[in-house]
């Protein structure tokens, strides 16, 4: 109940602090590439219920179902995707899900259903016992994802393959963990890292390791 709290205060917070930037971005996205301004896709929540996903709108209508994974170098990424997909700024629309409740700040990243078949049930059990977040230690480690999936052939193959294993067992030993004041610093991290040139090349070498 505790991090349910401060989930719902940071998250509303969060909201009323990024506003302008948000009412900005969504305009851009607007004026760049038209309508929808949100993308909306159904993701796994606690206990395997699902849930809509919110974030801006970086690919072209009516694309976000042929395939899970977007690199960099995917067609149906807009003009202004590009850049908002890069820097992580289409997931500020996500602050609106950890204030429902269906997410948290920390924990591991919602998964599409597709990606479910791929775990084992214990692993998937793991995963589901709590809320999905907009951050952990695996989203910074893999950071550079779209970037290092870039030409690829069979990109969602690679990645269920090659990184999703990788992922989840970085996840679970996340959550065997899992402390607030660990909570606190993966936001510190966060914040530090998200924006960091030096840090996205860290992870694109790491994360080539694995293919």
């Amino acid at each position: 109940m505790f991090k349910r709290l401060f989930d719902f205060v940071a998250a509303g917070l969060g909201i009323g602090l990024l506003l302008p930037l948000m009412a900005l971005l969504a305009l851009l996205v607007l004026a760049v590439d038209g309508p929808p301004v949100l993308y909306r896709e159904q993701r796994l929540g606690r206990g395997g219920r699902l849930f809509t996903l919110y974030k801006f709108r970086t690919l072209r209508p009516g694309t976000g179902t042929i395939s899970s994974v977007a690199p960099e170098d995917d067609p149906r990424i807009t003009r202004i995707g590009l850049w908002l997909r890069r820097w992580r700024l289409d997931e500020f629309p996500q602050l609106v899900n950890v204030l429902r409740g269906d997410m948290s700040l920390v924990g591991p990243r919602p998964m599409p259903p597709t990606h479910a078949v791929a775990l084992a049930r214990d692993q998937l059990d793991s995963l589901l016992s709590v809320r999905p977040g907009i951050t952990d230690p695996a989203a910074l480690y893999f950071l550079a994802e779209d970037a290092v999936l870039a030409g690829q052939a069979g990109a969602e193959t690679a990645y269920l393959e090659r990184f999703q294993p990788a992922k989840v067992h970085m996840q679970i030993d996340s959550l065997q963990h899992a402390s607030f004041c660990g909570d606190l610093a993966v936001l510190a991290r966060t914040l530090a890292l998200l924006w960091s040139r030096s840090a996205r090349e860290e992870s694109a070498r790491a994360m080539r390791r694995l293919l």
